[in-house]
Order: structure tokens, then sequence, then C-alpha cells
């Protein structure tokens, strides 16, 4: 990623995946040469892009949407908590049974589920890392104010004696090569939803929502995934920024390349994995599989800003079920070189927080992309001012269904989206209260319900 300023005070933070200019910009500002280092950009987990500029704007009401036909369908709301302290499980996996349509719940642990009226499937299953799987009928479900219970999952030794490698670093390698065995290895067409937000402090600023086609290509394959908009919309309200004007480029491609397995030379390539120290740290379970959790960081010796975080792998079939990991932002000056190509001698930029999340899912034996979130928070400060400036960007994607790709069909080169794409310049805003119609999308939290109210009375108001 790479921040520019130009002298009107307008700049973009450009992050690019797997860009040769960019690597070759990380090159020019190292200060020490690594041998093993020359696969690995730090920061290739998406393409961000934040433009300031003094200019005022103002949010489009038109939507972009295709046609489409109208499919009768059953919704259910309701909240996933833990059976004994009641507490919210955040990124709980909710699927109709039997089949590939499936939600997360929020950060308040609140689902929304659409069954088409075609699906035969009688249940709802739940999982959740250390919760034993729950099975729920869709017959005892009312269409609001579900309250789903789980209990944890107490971690007992395996009957079944398993061969566990004893260093950490061998298991995570062992992963690594058998995603041909466990991953899909057919085309398949995904539909999935994508959020994006934009925050000053604690205030939202930009919120973006699109329902995009992702033609996932096999984790066996070097092809790069297509992704193709469906369906988006948004609301912004640019005053909150005073003179400033946010914008995130890349949208779902900043999920979308959280998927470790499928871009491991993103953060996990041969030359690059040697420069982690990996350890084991506890058990638990998942779909009542045994799961090891490895931490990983990196090598004392190693001076520029890597990843560190933990594995969830099953110990039994080596599988990746999910990984959350961070930036490592120690050295501020160092992490903000990362990012920073220009700026207003008056300032300061810098990384305060850079994380992602990665979570798999399995159907008939075969693991897949579910779902991802990505993290962004820095810091701006100015010289002769007294506050500084915190901005946040949070972006999400869950896959809600997909299909085999049989066909082999993927969109025209015109018709996909690029990595350089704006969702917030494309979509438009949300007056339509049924926008989705039958799409399974993430409930939407609290704040950003109320923020979303909050912007549209702002807009009104400046008409």
């Amino acid at each position: 990623m790479c921040v520019t300023f130009t002298n009107n005070t307008s700049f973009s933070y450009l992050y690019r995946a797997k860009s040769t200019a960019l690597l070759q910009r990380l090159k020019e500002v190292r200060k020490y040469k690594l041998h093993a280092m020359k696969n690995i950009n730090l920061l290739l987990l998406g393409a961000l892009l934040f433009c300031l500029t003094t200019e005022q704007a103002k949010a489009s009401f038109a939507f972009q949407d295709q046609e489409i036909k109208t499919v009768e369908f059953t919704s259910y709301k309701g909240m996933v908590v833990d059976s004994e302290t009641n507490k919210p499980l955040i990124f709980a996996t909710l699927t109709i049974e039997g089949t590939n349509i499936s939600t997360v719940t929020n950060t308040e642990g609140n689902f929304l589920l659409k069954v088409p009226a075609n699906i035969q499937s009688e249940s709802m299953v739940i999982t959740f890392l250390g919760y034993g799987t729950k099975t729920v009928s869709l017959a005892s479900l009312k269409e609001e104010n579900n309250k789903i219970a789980m209990d944890v999952l107490v971690t007992e030794l395996p009957e079944v004696s398993i061969s566990v490698p004893r260093e950490a670093v061998i298991l995570v390698k062992e992963t690594m090569r058998k995603k041909g065995e466990n991953y899909l290895i057919d085309p398949a067409v995904m539909t999935a939803f994508y959020r994006e937000t934009i925050k000053k402090r604690r205030k939202n600023v930009s919120l973006s929502e699109a329902v995009v086609t992702i033609f996932k290509t096999p984790y066996t394959s070097s092809r790069r995934d297509a992704v193709q908009m469906y369906k988006s919309r948004k609301s912004t309200d640019y005053s909150k920024l005073d003179t400033l004007v946010l914008k995130l480029q890349g949208g779902p491609f900043n999920a979308l390349f959280v998927d470790v397995m499928k871009y491991p030379e993103y953060i996990f390539s041969e030359e690059s994995i040697d420069n982690y120290n990996f350890s084991f740290d506890r058990s638990t379970r998942i779909n009542d599989r045994l799961i090891y959790v490895i931490n990983f960081r990196q090598r004392n010796n190693i001076p520029e800003p890597l990843y560190e975080g933990k594995l969830f792998i099953d110990v039994e079939r080596k599988i990746l079920t999910s990984a959350i990991y961070a930036l490592n932002i120690t050295n501020r000056e160092m992490a903000s070189r990362l990012f920073v190509r220009k700026k207003p001698r008056n300032a300061k930029v810098y990384p305060t927080e850079v994380a992602y999340r990665v979570d798999y899912r399995e159907k008939d034996g075969r693991w897949y992309y579910g779902y991802s979130n990505a993290i962004l928070e820095f810091k701006i400060d100015w010289d002769k001012k007294l506050f500084n400036s915190v901005y946040s960007m949070t972006c999400e994607m869950a896959i809600t269904d997909w299909e085999k790709n049989q066909e082999l069909n993927e969109p025209r080169y015109r018709d996909r989206l690029k990595s350089t794409m704006i969702l917030s310049d494309e979509a438009a805003g949300f007056s339509d209260p049924d926008f989705w119609g039958e799409f399974n999308i993430i409930e939407p939290e609290k704040s950003i319900e109320s923020a979303i109210k909050k912007i549209q009375r702002q807009l009104k108001r400046s008409d």
C-alpha cells in the first residue's frame, strides 16, 4: 500500500495486490535485503485507496441493478448466543442443511437468513469454533426474534491416534501442500455479500454494500478469481470528514485476497514461510473435529513488518479452517514507509492497526472460502494542530450460495470488476427498503443502521 499527498493537501492510499510497481517501490524503501523475501509483499491482501480532497461531495441515489425475477422466500431473523453466558457469538455460520445457502452473524450476534420456497431442506445448521454443532428445525423458527443458544464443546483427547508433527511449522507446510486434496478442485460460481465502512473516529462516514458473483477457480490453479457486480448501494455523508473525502479502492478484492489457501503468496509463500516462528497453542473443536491452534509471528532477525496471528488447523486432515492475523506495526516509522509515498511536510501518517480474518466452510468433504474481513486504522498527526485525525476502514464479505461452474462460464473482461474499482463511486443510496429481495446478506449492526438514518437525514437537509 502506498500513500500519496499532493500540494493541495489531497492524497491517496494505494494498496495493489501483487503489483510489480509496488514490489519495486518496496525495494526502494528497504534498508535491509532478505534472501527469502522476493515473493512476499506485506500489504498485498486487497486494494485500498483513500482519497482526501477539499471538495465536498453528495451521495447519489440511483442504484446499480440488473433485472431480476421475483423469488418467493421465507426470512428468519434472530441471534446466536452462548448458552451459559448469553454472550452473542460473532461470525457464527448458519447453513440450510443439504444446500450451499448460508450466512454469518454480525458483530452483535444477529443473523438474517432467507430460504427460497423451492428449497426442500427442513433444518438449519449452526457452527462456531469451540462450540458443538447445532441443528435447528426450520419449522420451529419464527420470522423474527429467534434465539439460538450454543453449547461450549469440551475438548477431549481423540480416541484414534493422530500423527501430529513435533514442530508446528511442519504441520503448517503440510496443510499448505494438501490444499489439492482438501479444497475445491472444480470451478465454482459463488454469490457473495460485501460491505465496507469508513469511519472518522467513531462516526460512520461511508457505508457501501454489494451482491457480487465470484467465478472461483480451483484452489490448485494459479488463475485468479473473477468478480462481477450484481447489485450495489451506498450511503455517504462526506461532510463528517470536514474538508476530507476518503474512498476505498478495490471493493470485494479487499476481502477476496485474504483467502490464504488460494493466495498463499501474500503471506506464506515457499520463500517467506521460514521468516516466521510457529508454535502450538491449544486445541479446540469445530464441527466435532479436533482443531489445533498454531501461533505465528515473524522472526526477530527480520526487520521489516510481517504478520502475526493464529491458524486453526484440522489436525487429522491437515485443513486450515480459519486464520486471524495482523500486521506487526511495532516499528511505526518502518510501517509508515511501507504505506506512504508522498505526504505534506506538516503531517505524519502511520497505521495503528492492520488486521485480517478468514473462515472456511466444508461441503461434501471439500472446503472453500466462506467469510473474511479486513480492518485498517491509521492516524494523521498535523503540525501545529492540537488534535490528530483517526480514520478506520472495514470491509467484509461472506459467501451466501454457490454451485459448480459446469459450463466454465466467466464474464467478459469488460464486465469484470477491476481491482482498482471504488465501490462508493459506483454504488448508490439506501432508499429502497426491499433492495436486496431474496439475496442473503449480513444483518447490519445497530450502529450501522442508525448511522444510515442519520446520513440520510443529513443529505436530505443539504439538498
